[in-house]
């Protein structure tokens, strides 16, 4: 059974997750489709909705505070912060924290990223490093865990390219995307097969049964959402009976300004969600 539940750093977004907790852009190609990324801060409250299996878990909790900022004419830069805790039973609890600092390229050319862990009051290695896209390949350094150096398929895409093209295929009214992603998790050289279904769009006038800040904010009501899981695969793992259980799943609302909500993390034998508790629009300085 997993010790924790961190979600993939985009950090997350997907910084986790990084993931997907907050907007970016990519490449200019892609950054009319989707229109600019909103500048601000989310807390997102972690709570276990369901375990399953033989590795079943008693009770977890936790929260996430991801901060975004930049522009495209200075890159973008996330900060991201995850406390959490799992109680395995019989009084058996793993509190961890993860901590992840990146900076993208608007352009997708450049990622820089820094993952701290700490699990029970132990400190794992970081994971520290900078990815260069040079032509059709990428090429890593890592500076921690160890040093290497090591290249990717020029096809593999940053976090924030990975937000950027759900955004434009979902306003393309298509429903799958299939992408290969690398962000710094793990040991700092996994790269994730990723498969996006992206739902129906939801406008921002239809009613909702679970509001959060985001949707009672004057700035996001005007605003297009989509439904969206994507699921995580381990692209050196070999598939069983012809089909591959991903290594987790993640489920949210995607507003077309990047910010997420109503966050569903599937570690196949629990299941988290994350209620965003607070949203802070933050000031941001526009291309001169």
């Amino acid at each position: 059974m997993a010790s924790s539940f961190p979600i993939p750093v985009r950090a997350l977004v997907f910084s986790a997750a990084a993931t997907l907790l907050s907007g970016f852009t990519s490449g200019p190609a892609l950054a009319g489709a989707s229109g600019p990324f909103l500048a601000h801060q989310a807390l997102y409250e972690l709570k276990l909705v369901k375990s399953r299996g033989s590795n079943a878990i008693s009770g977890a909790r936790g929260r996430i505070l991801y901060n975004f900022s930049g522009s495209a004419c200075e890159g973008y830069t996330s900060e991201f912060r995850q406390v959490s805790e799992l109680d395995s039973g019989e009084g058996r609890l793993t509190l961890s924290d993860l901590r992840s600092h990146s900076w993208e390229d608007a352009a997708g050319k450049s990622y820089r990223f820094k993952i701290d862990t700490r699990m029970n009051d132990t400190d794992s290695a970081p994971v520290n490093g900078v990815a260069e896209r040079v032509g059709d390949r990428i090429t890593v350094k890592l500076k921690q865990p160890v040093a290497k150096t090591f290249e990717l398929d020029g096809k593999v895409v940053f976090p924030t390219e990975q937000i950027q093209h759900i955004i434009a295929a979902a306003r393309a009214g298509k429903s799958v995307l299939e992408l290969m992603v690398y962000d710094g998790s793990d040991n700092g050289e996994k790269v994730y097969n990723t498969l996006s279904v992206i739902g129906k769009p939801i406008p921002g006038t239809q009613s909702i049964a679970t509001p959060d800040p985001s949707t009672a904010n004057d700035q996001m009501k005007a605003l297009t959402r989509w439904p969206v899981t994507v699921s995580y695969y381990d692209r050196d793992a070999k598939a069983k009976d012809g089909e591959q259980t991903p290594v987790y799943a993640m489920s949210f609302e995607l507003f077309e300004n990047g910010v997420s909500r109503a966050l569903v993390l599937d570690y196949n034998d629990f299941v988290i969600a994350g209620a965003m508790g607070r949203f802070d629009v933050r000031d941001s300085k526009p291309c001169k």
